[in-house]
């Protein structure tokens, strides 16, 4: 964890500080080494969040992006149980940024909990994954202005694990490159994705961004499945396809010139 209480008051990992976990009340242990980033930690390993993962750079400069009072924000469900999420926002969006594999069930389970959540999924962790989704993409065909239609997630293993949550899903493979956004889809059947520039992610949930930004979003992330539903429609229907793509409501409002990803499509 980034944060411990230190004399009631939240503070990031020093030498020689003690703290209280801000979940379960036990002391935490400052890890100052050289090698990891520093962070607090349960003595033994403990862990009181099941849901938690070891912190990597990749986390905290995620983290870092957002004010220091919406991070890791301790939540409670009205039957006790409690977690800590990675980032709140000011409008009750919940940012989680994933790196370590997570069963199903859990991504279900956390879905769930939180009512507003955003993941942002680390597609660098394993060295297969981008070459994988570049060739689940050349195999895909654009729908409407930006979105790629993938007939199938199977052959690329990101998009099989993280196709079928209910919560938007952005994949990070790193770099200056957009972030993808798993709009819909199965894992057995097709997968609609769309690049997304990870400014403008940033720019709907900062400090000070406008309620019509906010408000695009929101309304976006509620239409998906009609959207998705035009997207079929489309496909099937010759009429639609003689008259040329129909436009994708909402999206364009998002978008931004992506010259480094031409290659792509």
């Amino acid at each position: 964890m980034k944060f411990a209480l230190v004399s009631g008051q939240r503070q990031e990992a020093r030498s020689n500080l003690a703290g209280k976990c801000q979940t379960c009340d036990h002391p935490m242990v400052a890890k100052c080494g050289e090698v990891r980033i520093w962070h607090w930690a349960h003595p033994g390993g403990r862990l009181c969040d099941p849901w938690s993962e070891n912190e990597t750079e990749w986390h905290r400069a995620w983290k870092d992006r957002f004010p220091i009072n919406w991070q890791e924000v301790l939540q409670r469900a009205d039957n006790g149980e409690k977690h800590i999420a990675d980032v709140m926002t000011d409008q009750g969006w919940v940012l989680e940024f994933q790196h370590s594999p997570i069963p199903p069930e859990e991504r279900r389970s956390r879905d769930t909990f939180y009512r507003k959540l955003v993941w942002v999924v680390d597609g660098t962790r394993r060295k297969q994954d981008l070459a994988q989704f570049d060739n689940a993409l050349s195999g895909g065909a654009r729908v409407g202005s930006s979105v790629i239609r993938i007939p199938s997630s199977n052959e690329c293993r990101i998009l099989r694990e993280w196709v079928g949550s209910e919560a938007p899903v952005f994949l990070d493979f790193g770099g200056e490159w957009d972030l993808w956004w798993i709009l819909k889809g199965t894992s057995d059947g097709p997968a609609y994705v769309a690049p997304f520039p990870r400014s403008q992610l940033i720019e709907i949930h900062r400090v000070g961004a406008t309620q019509e930004t906010r408000d695009i979003f929101e309304k976006f992330v509620k239409d998906i499945s009609s959207l998705v539903s035009q997207f079929e429609l489309q496909r099937v229907t010759p009429a639609l396809k003689r008259a040329g793509a129909l436009p994708v409501p909402g999206l364009q409002q998002y978008q931004m010139r992506r010259s480094r990803f031409h290659r792509r499509f």
